[in-house]
């Protein structure tokens, strides 16, 4: 996996004691490749593939697939930021550096499948951290987990903001005449600058739409999560209304959206960049998010909806079940959720292996 120019180190991971890698069960090593300056990758053997999503979350899907912790995208808003203090690293820079990687999770995964226990249930990747963010480049994890999936007949679904997800596209439209495939891709900031300084290590919100494109032309009908809407950047209705055309001509089936939901280990950091780049809005989102409190408040979120719907009907972008074919039944029934918007409250400790 690793060129011959990789930086290797078997210490501890930053924020443990040299010595203390078995606090992180399964370390291999630590690799700093030249070709991705500024991020280093701490492989390990996972134990399990497949995590249980517990049933009193409300989730459409049973079960899902994280084969990286940490995430390069480094959206300051990320909801999974709080996923890296279980591993003693900071919920800020290391979480969008210091990106862990199960090597083994596609031989795991194959061995779970294979039980005679396992049911088919539905499997989401993409609910944590991206399986396509730069990483994926190196180490090809996913091509091992589609082909694993499709074998076991198991239905799919994944949600990215990584263009990586075109190699693959061919590989999943032969997964597809197995078991159903949905794909989604998200795009929450349309404006050049503002997206380059609140997930710089997201591709352009134009790749992303020819991902979406390509997809289509791959035969599936991809959706489009908006989330998260950020109130008083990219809620207006002109804004919201560039955005979603632009997603309907590219060819999206459906669009999802959400408000900035700003979790405890989140919301220091998002309050950080906030005073940095948009220092006059800081009033506004105090009274929007006050104290510990995470989630806009009602009006707002009515507010929001007032806008947005009419222009989600407009733009033949309203998610619809009723009157489908069978087939298409099948393929949304697969259709991917994002869990920050549905799960309850609270922050349950991850499984890392």
């Amino acid at each position: 996996m690793g060129a011959t120019s990789d930086a290797t180190s078997d210490a501890a991971l930053p924020g443990l004691e040299l010595g203390e890698v078995a606090a992180v069960p399964g370390h291999l090593r630590t690799v700093r490749a030249p070709e991705f300056a500024g991020l280093v990758f701490h492989e390990v053997l996972a134990k399990s593939a497949l995590n249980r999503v517990p049933g009193a979350s409300s989730m459409p899907f049973s079960w899902t697939i994280n084969p990286y912790r940490g995430c390069s995208h480094a959206c300051v808003y990320c909801f999974a930021r709080g996923s890296h203090r279980y591993l003693d690293l900071d919920t800020g820079r290391d979480f969008d550096s210091q990106i862990v990687v199960k090597v083994n999770v596609a031989e795991v995964l194959g061995r779970e499948l294979a039980k005679p226990s396992w049911r088919g249930e539905r499997v989401a990747l993409g609910t944590n951290t991206d399986p396509y963010q730069r990483a994926e480049g190196r180490y090809r994890l996913m091509p091992g987990i589609i082909d694993a999936l499709a074998r076991a007949r198991t239905p799919m679904s994944i949600l990215t903001k990584g263009t990586l997800l075109r190699r693959d596209l061919p590989r999943l439209a032969e997964a597809a005449e197995r078991a159903p495939v949905a794909l989604a891709m998200s795009i929450a900031v349309a404006d050049p600058e503002l997206h380059r300084s609140i997930e710089p290590g997201v591709p352009t919100p134009q790749a992303r739409l020819a991902t979406i494109a390509a997809a289509r032309e791959a035969g599936f009908e991809p959706d489009v999560f908006v989330m998260p809407v950020l109130p008083h950047l990219t809620d207006s209705a002109a804004q919201l209304g560039a955005l979603l055309r632009d997603i309907s001509e590219a060819g999206a089936r459906s669009v999802m959206y959400g408000p900035l939901h700003l979790r405890t280990h989140v919301k220091p950091w998002f309050f950080a960049w906030l005073e940095r780049e948009h220092p006059h809005l800081l009033p506004a989102y105090r009274s929007l998010y006050p104290g510990s409190a995470s989630r806009a408040p009602q009006a707002y979120r009515m507010e929001l909806a007032a806008r947005i719907r009419p222009l989600m009907r407009r733009y033949g972008l309203e998610w619809s079940g009723g009157g489908a074919s069978a087939e298409a039944r099948r393929s949304r029934a697969a259709q991917p959720v994002v869990a920050d918007a549905l799960a309850a409250p609270g922050d349950p400790a991850p499984t890392l292996l």
